[in-house]
């Protein structure tokens, strides 16, 4: 199937100073959580965004629905999300999710934030990558509503390493996912997408006392 909608991809190099993930809050359980110092290879910092024009929520209303069923917005040939802790009406802080994706992608990870506009996971142990992603909706200056999905990862072992860096499967399933999970979250959303998918990519190698 032809992909119709535009990809604006942009990578750097950068320093581990200015890509930092997010901190944990204290009240956040730890216990499995398998964060970039835990992982190989370089950390990635990801963002990818899109504007959503004339949607029929707002910010807060699109992501209480997505985080509500993620399932409605991720493309379920790539990946499903499977939740193995917590409460099937709402997402809260620890929460738990399996990403059952082919084989050997399948990933669990912990809720670790949400707030009005987003909800923000970690990896846990046995997981591909090792680190964070958030997925927010902002209003836009433009008028309606811009949705991110931000990360901020790197390969959870060797063999991660091995088919993102050298063979590049995991990184166009990847591409493939995130994209295809704006495109749906404009879906449900109500409204259109416009200017295409910006895809904003920063590699740092160095990450010092950080690993």
């Amino acid at each position: 199937m032809w992909r119709t909608t535009p990809m604006h991809r942009r990578e750097r190099s950068g320093s581990i100073a200015d890509h930092r993930p997010p901190p944990l809050a204290d009240d956040v359980e730890r216990s499995e959580i398998q964060p970039p110092a835990d992982g190989v290879g370089p950390l990635f910092h990801r963002r990818y965004g899109a504007r959503i024009r004339e949607p029929a929520f707002d910010a807060e209303d699109l992501v209480a629905r997505i985080s509500r069923n993620l399932n409605a917005v991720a493309p379920t040939q790539f990946a499903v999300f499977q939740k193995v802790v917590g409460q099937d009406e709402a997402m809260r802080v620890g929460d738990e999710y399996v990403v059952r994706m082919p084989a050997p992608w399948d990933g669990p990870v912990r809720v670790v934030g949400v707030g009005p506009r987003s909800f923000r996971f970690a990896t846990l142990a046995g997981h591909l990558e090792a680190g964070q992603i958030e997925f927010r909706a902002l209003p836009a200056p433009e008028g309606g509503v811009r949705f991110e999905i931000e990360s901020w990862a790197r390969s959870g072992d060797w063999l991660s390493n091995l088919l993102y860096h050298h063979l590049r499967m995991a990184k166009e399933v990847q591409l493939h996912m995130w994209t295809s999970f704006i495109e749906r979250v404009a879906r449900v959303s109500g409204g259109r997408l416009t200017g295409g998918i910006d895809i904003d990519t920063c590699r740092i190698e160095d990450l010092g006392d950080e690993a």
